[in-house]
């Protein structure tokens, strides 16, 4: 069981959340220029990495914020909260 801290209701057991999967590296400034496979990829796969990620979640099933933390997969401690993205 993760323990989340939620900016604005302070730390709630994660069935209380959802994830929203890794946050993402920016969006290509010419998606245009990628050929089909690279723009697949870059919408589709994900990244699997060991160790630190930054991840995305969405208290659900309490205030509605969105907030990200990053969380190593290897332990699941988190080791940074960060603040909230509005209710």
């Amino acid at each position: 069981m993760l323990l989340l801290t939620c900016p604005f209701c302070g730390p709630r057991n994660e069935s209380e959340f959802a994830h929203g999967g890794y946050a993402r590296k920016r969006r290509p400034d010419n998606p245009q220029m990628m050929g089909n496979a690279e723009w697949v990829d870059y919408l589709t796969v994900p990244d699997n990495p060991m160790g630190p990620v930054r991840e995305k979640w969405w208290h659900v099933r309490g205030c509605g914020a969105y907030f990200t933390i990053e969380r190593d997969t290897r332990t699941h401690d988190i080791t940074e909260e960060a603040g909230g993205h509005g209710r």
